[in-house]
């Protein structure tokens, strides 16, 4: 029976209010930061690194010399022969074989008369950077042949042919010696070139020709461009995966990265070519060698200055499919599995064991405690199956605390992907590594792939990942805002799925500027500078705000994968006991969303909001406008358990707040 007193209009208010109230709690994102769904891996964000775009010789790796000891296909690749004044000489390479077989070969500089100057030059890798009033140390192996008397002068010019720092050594004898001289050098310039000038009449034979700056990653003698190691410093990472990547393959197995052949004194690590020196027409690069000056050593060394767990990845007896595809004979598998048994001691063993000592010699008597190893890296079909389980069998029998990495080959989805992915989780596998080189689009819909993964199967690592602008492998990719915030978006999905999915990195790490084969690459670097792109610093947000707990973030008690072009995600950081939100808008219009917190009983007053933006999906940094697209900090107000963000358009954005 109807209520006479029942007011129509009342009625109508009310419905109104209710949807009113609807609406508006439609666009707040509550938090549930007292939900923890899952711990985060102290490994979650971290490094992978290959050498291609001459990262490592030419890049990374400080040395200004190339070819220094003459073990390029073409012997004086990189040298030319110079004189003065009417000088008279010649340059001839001899090859010893094997007698030396990691160096076989030396130049033998031959004077016929005392008129004007004769010697060598270097070019350098694309010239050599020098910075003004820094120092650079010169070395070199040298011996007089019977009979002469030989000064040696090295000379360091501008690109006007202009001396910018010079110094002498004399050696003395007929056996072979090391010589060392250090000068400062007297003006910057970014492509210098190495003269090395004879005083005297006879001959010489020459070696290992080196020129360092004084000032590498932390003072090493031979070392690491500190700028590029400190790039990666400064994101926090929680791992680096290395030394690749299709080089740990090789376009045949003679041409295989072999790890025992990286560590010792350098001039005994035996030289070959990186397989991406002719790889893609586009960019050919014949001058591109691995010195290996950057070696195993190097790497693990690096990876603990920086804090970040070492992952190598050792070759499975297979060279790069997308080359030749050579395997080894299954009856011939036992030297690769026990170069990874002598790896784990090199890393792991006592100092008084066989390869745990050559770790000390060079300076490492501690272990480092490695924990991961990967086995092949972009394989796939029943060859690498086969000659995975082989691995698997010894290594988790004589080494079951070290968790191993497999691969599903280079794509997301596809025969292959869908093989290898139910083979390896019939095995029950520990850590599976899946990579995606795709469109910006496909980064921004599959921020769910991890949602429906079992969480009682393998682990993920998201160990090669980035946008492509224009289409895989293209040299026309360009690191521009649309593919930086794309890959923002989907990084939220694995770090609301951290329950599956453990590591992630960007690839491929570095690129020099006029050395590059493929794009787009996380940092960009010449000769004298180094500079991250926008993808470097979405990298670096989440590496540096990873916390250590999963929480619940919703938008209309769903996870935000995309409604209304908006992709978030919640971590809690006990250590710090803060609550971190991570909201990417990728549509072309300003929101406004208030944020509730739930389960935070007295969170701060103030907050930080970072912000990463670009109202042009096209922008880039570059070398010469590095900081076009950077992360800007401000305060944020928070009242009660309530926040208000206005999201910009195209826009990164990173939320901590106090949580008492």
């Amino acid at each position: 029976m109807i209520n006479k007193r029942f007011s129509w209009a009342a009625f109508a208010l009310s419905i109104a209010v209710s949807v009113n109230s609807f609406a508006q709690q439609s666009t707040a994102f509550v938090v549930k930061a007292n939900q923890p769904v899952t711990e985060i891996q102290p490994t979650m964000w971290g490094l992978f690194f290959e050498d291609i775009n001459m990262g490592g010789d030419g890049g990374v790796y400080a040395e200004l010399v190339k070819n220094r000891s003459f073990e390029f296909d073409t012997p004086m690749m990189g040298w030319k022969e110079i004189k003065e004044g009417g000088a008279e000489g010649s340059v001839l390479v001899y090859n010893i074989g094997e007698k030396n077989p990691a160096n076989r070969r030396y130049a033998r500089v031959k004077v016929k008369s005392d008129n004007g100057r004769y010697g060598i030059s270097n070019e350098g890798f694309r010239g050599m950077g020098v910075k003004e009033g820094k120092q650079y140390d010169f070395s070199v192996m040298a011996r007089q042949q019977n009979g002469s008397n030989f000064t040696l002068t090295l000379e360091l010019v501008n690109e006007s042919g202009q001396k910018i720092g010079t110094a002498t050594v004399t050696p003395e004898g007929t056996e072979w010696k090391k010589y060392t001289a250090s000068f400062t050098a007297s003006a910057t310039e970014p492509k210098a070139t190495l003269n090395l000038w004879t005083k005297g009449k006879g001959e010489i034979d020459i070696d290992m020709v080196s020129l360092f700056p004084k000032e590498t990653w932390k003072g090493r003698p031979g070392g690491l461009r500190a700028d590029m190691i400190q790039l990666l410093a400064d994101m926090n990472p929680g791992f680096l995966r290395f030394p690749g990547g299709c080089i740990v393959e090789g376009r045949t197995l003679d041409e295989r990265y072999e790890w025992k052949k990286t560590i010792g004194p350098v001039e005994d690590r035996d030289l070959i070519v990186n397989r991406w020196n002719t790889e893609f027409d586009h960019r050919l690069t014949p001058d591109y060698y691995q010195s290996f000056g950057l070696g195993f050593y190097e790497y693990f060394l690096t990876a603990e200055d920086i804090g970040a767990e070492p992952i190598p990845i050792l070759n499975a007896g297979m060279a790069c499919q997308f080359n030749t595809g050579e395997v080894v004979p299954m009856d011939q598998l036992e030297p690769y599995i026990q170069d990874a048994l002598d790896l784990i001691e090199f890393a792991n063993g006592p100092a008084d064991s066989e390869w745990g000592k050559k770790r000390a010699e060079m300076g490492h008597p501690k272990p480092f405690n490695m924990k991961y190893l990967g086995v092949g890296n972009e394989q796939w079909g029943e060859q690498y199956i086969e000659r995975f389980d082989a691995f698997e069998k010894v290594l988790k029998e004589k080494h079951p605390e070290i968790t191993l990495v497999t691969t599903t080959g280079p794509f997301p989805a596809g025969d292959r992907f869908d093989y290898l992915n139910k083979e390896l989780r019939d095995r029950n596998v520990e850590l599976i590594d899946e990579h995606y080189y795709n469109t910006p689009e496909w980064f921004q819909q599959n921020a769910t792939r991890y949602d429906s993964y079992d969480r009682n199967g393998p682990k993920i690592f998201a160990g090669e990942y980035a946008a492509q602008s224009v289409a895989i492998a293209s040299p026309d990719n360009k690191n521009n805002w649309l593919t930086a915030m794309s890959e923002a978006a989907f990084m939220t999905g694995l770090e609301r799925n951290a329950e599956v999915v453990v590591m992630a990195s960007y690839a491929p790490l570095f690129a020099h500027a006029e050395g590059w084969q493929w794009t787009p690459d996380m940092i960009w670097v010449d000769n004298l500078k180094a500079q991250g792109t926008p993808n470097y610093y979405v990298q670096k947000l989440f590496s540096t705000n990873a916390g250590t707990h999963v929480v619940p973030m919703l938008l209309d008690n769903k996870a935000v994968t995309g409604q209304d072009k908006l992709f978030a995600s919640a971590v809690i950081d006990k250590k710090t006991n803060e609550v971190i939100l991570k909201i990417v808008n990728t549509s072309d219009k300003a929101q406004s969303k208030e944020v509730l917190l739930e389960g935070v009983k007295k969170p701060g007053r103030k907050g930080t909001v970072t912000v990463l933006k670009s109202d042009n999906l096209d922008a880039m940094n570059t070398l010469d406008k590095p900081a076009q697209i950077v992360p800007v900090e401000q305060p944020l107000k928070v009242r009660g358990n309530k926040l208000n963000l206005d999201l910009a358009p195209y826009s990164v954005s990173v939320v901590r707040v106090k949580m008492s």
